[in-house]
């Protein structure tokens, strides 16, 4: 019989955050722009204290490198028991959790306090301009083209252009975005965020969960825990503040998504099951603008030394933090 995966009673408090912190101080009218330059790929705005690759191939290389010494530094400070180095990613993914897991590794290796990311070309569109000697962020970005034989030039595309109907990948360029404190111009709308209560995100959350087939009942006891997952069924207990109780119901409904799944993998350790789950629930509730407290302090055990497995357990965290994101957050 499959284990009950279970919230224990032992989670910090949650309080409420203004969701549209750190917005870029307007800079004077007369500062210089920018000039576009011709090619994206072909920019000199590296990030600070790097060089510019003089090939295609070295620049792909060099980006690969950034990813790659990233989740190595960030092995090494779990190694340390630094969790707040942890911490610090999962806050960058739930702030970008439309990016792939790679190139949320890539922005936040390279401009840790990057708030909202954009191409050149999407800061026009938005009414604002890069600044003068800002340095831009490498990703990676898909090559895409029509599928059925069209033959019409390989272009590159953000990362949500790549998943529309009769789009097929090609292959990877480096590109170009850059936070918003490097540019000026027109504000931005506010952001969606959460005014004292999770409300309709809640709402949402639980939409999504019955929605999967999943049923969701309450319970006056449930043994100490705030909430269980037994493939299938989600218990949460009674009486909890909506804040908390969203965050335990992303809690276990990434429980469902990944480890109750029968075609999905399942990590035989339950120390790591429950910290992918706590890391969901970390970058859900971060993203609708609830603070989740020191939600990492656990997480140093999550690859037991091995790189490529904590490079893997993020990379599913990311997935399933997305696709309830999607939901909870469209316009996100």
């Amino acid at each position: 019989m499959e284990s009950t995966e279970v919230t224990p009673q032992s989670k910090p408090a949650i309080t409420l955050l203004n969701r549209h912190t750190e917005e870029a101080t307007m800079r004077t009218t007369n500062e210089s722009r920018t000039e576009r330059p011709a090619n994206e790929t072909q920019t000199d705005l590296w990030a600070e204290g790097l060089t510019k690759p003089t090939t295609k191939e070295e620049r792909h290389e060099r980006v690969k490198r950034i990813a790659d010494d990233a989740i190595t530094r960030l092995a090494e400070a779990l190694d340390q028991g630094r969790s707040d180095a942890l911490t610090q990613y999962l806050g960058t993914m739930s702030r970008f959790h439309r990016y792939s897991f790679g190139n949320t590794l890539l922005i936040a290796a390279q401009r840790p306090d990057a708030t909202h990311v954009a191409g050149f070309r999407k800061w026009e569109e938005a009414g604002r301009h890069v600044l003068k000697g800002s340095k831009g962020i490498a990703i990676l970005a898909p090559l895409i083209r029509k599928a059925r034989g069209d033959t019409s030039p390989e272009e590159g595309a953000g990362e949500e252009d790549a998943t529309e109907p009769g789009k097929v990948i090609r292959g990877f360029r480096v590109v170009y975005v850059f936070d918003i404190k490097d540019t000026d111009g027109k504000p931005l709308p506010e952001f969606a965020r959460v005014a004292g209560d999770p409300g309709a995100h809640l709402d949402r959350l639980k939409e999504l969960t019955t929605g999967k087939g999943i049923k969701l009942e309450y319970a006056l006891d449930l043994g100490g825990a705030y909430g269980m997952s037994s493939g299938g069924t989600i218990h949460l207990l009674e009486g909890q503040s909506p804040a908390e109780e969203f965050s335990v119901l992303a809690h276990e409904l990434a429980h469902e998504i990944l480890h109750h799944d029968p075609a999905g993998e399942r990590p035989d350790s339950k120390t790591v099951r429950e910290t992918e789950a706590e890391a969901v629930a970390f970058v859900v509730t971060s993203a609708c603008g609830l603070d989740t407290g020191t939600a990492a302090k656990d997480y140093i055990q999550l690859y037991r030394g091995d790189r490529a497995l904590l490079a893997q357990s993020l990379d599913r965290v990311q997935k399933t933090a997305s696709e309830i994101l999607a939901v909870l957050l469209p316009e996100g």
